[in-house]
């Protein structure tokens, strides 16, 4: 049997980063990324998560988080995951706790990787050796000219199936958009998010008239708490319906597929409790038949999707596609629509830069 090795050291840093260009989507706009990073070391080796999320993530990994895993054995994954959750109870266990605990439990699947000296995409049992991506952009406040650039760009470049680009509440200027969009692409796929900037009757409308463009996937058309509102949609329209990458837990993904309000479940395993909870979304996802597509964070995302069943793709986003290129070593480049994990590099491959990413913190 092997030993324990117990958790020596507990660290986390912030980064934030300028974006190439303001983005914007139906309900909201920004002009940088803040990533919180997550560090985990044991018996000499250190494991590495991170989260998309506010900096103050950071404190609440640095205090309480930290104090929950030190001189633990970095192995027990699961029962560290549970006393994360329970820690929390009392500070609200959504939100930045959430992505606090998911930078943590990547971290440490990463660490007990790199502890067994084997990939992350090995260790969690591949049902895949390569995951399929999807292009993801098309800002709202984009120029149509640049907005085709990007879009055809991932179908002649990196070779994507389909294509993803934001909407609002204006189903003029959507409509506008997806005619250009279209024509930028040629027969890939397109799809669209709202981020839950529409009204049900909007929504409805919007849907009917992207279906004229050749829209397959109507993400967030309403918020993704208005259960009967997807379910509304879902039922009189030919668009697959998606949501969920802000499930912060289990429940969340339970209410979605109890509702029948999704054609396809969205996961993010840097807000729903890292790869443990990203791994038990896609096993409740499979229990109801429902095919799982992974949000944002492709570099992040790559070895637990080989793993899971049903997926259908990793969002690759460009914002996040760019950062990680920036921060890491390891990040994984497309080819013919498809990414793999590097099989020579043990735990999920990436590497922080340190000279790099300095003038980024925080």
């Amino acid at each position: 049997m092997r030993s324990a090795a117990p958790i020596e050291r507990v660290a986390a840093r912030a980064f934030t980063v300028p974006l190439d260009a303001t983005e914007a989507d139906g309900t909201l706009a920004w002009d940088s990324t803040t990533l919180v990073l997550a560090e985990v070391t044991a018996a000499g080796r250190t494991g590495l998560g991170y989260s998309y999320t506010h900096a103050a993530a950071r404190e609440i990994i640095r205090d309480p988080l930290a104090g929950v895993l030190t001189r633990q054995d970095a192995f027990a994954t699961t029962r560290l995951w549970d006393a994360m959750r329970v820690k929390v109870r009392n500070f609200g266990h959504q939100g930045i706790c959430a992505a606090a605990i998911s930078a943590l439990d990547v971290a440490l699947w990463d660490l007990k990787a790199r502890l067994l000296e084997v990939p992350l995409a090995v260790l969690m049992g591949p049902a895949r050796e390569a995951c399929a991506i999807y292009g993801s952009g098309g800002f709202i406040g984009m120029t149509l000219e640049a907005m085709q650039a990007q879009l055809g760009g991932w179908v002649s470049d990196a070779g994507c199936s389909w294509v993803k680009m934001k909407v609002g509440d204006d189903a003029d200027l959507a409509v506008t958009r997806m005619r250009a969009a279209r024509a930028a692409i040629g027969d890939a796929e397109l799809m669209i998010d709202a981020n839950g900037a529409c009204t049900r009757k909007g929504a409805l409308q919007l849907a009917r008239l992207a279906q004229d463009h050749g829209v397959t996937w109507f993400e967030e058309p309403v918020p993704s708490d208005d259960l009967a509102g997807l379910r509304l949609l879902r039922d009189r329209t030919a668009l697959e319906i998606a949501a969920g990458e802000y499930g912060y837990d289990l429940l969340h993904f339970r209410r979605l597929l109890r509702a029948e309000a999704v054609d396809v479940v969205q996961a993010d395993a840097t807000r729903c409790l890292g790869y443990t909870g990203f791994l038990r979304a896609a096993a409740l996802a499979d229990a109801h038949g429902v095919p799982l597509s992974a949000h944002t964070a492709p570099a992040l995302h790559l070895p637990v999707c080989c793993a899971a069943p049903r997926l259908r793709h990793i969002e690759w986003f460009h914002d996040h596609v760019r950062l990680e290129a920036m921060l890491f070593d390891g990040a994984p480049l497309p080819s013919e629509g498809l990414i793999r994990p590097d099989l020579s590099r043990p735990g999920h491959g990436l590497q922080l830069r340190a000279a790099d990413a300095q003038r980024f913190e925080v």
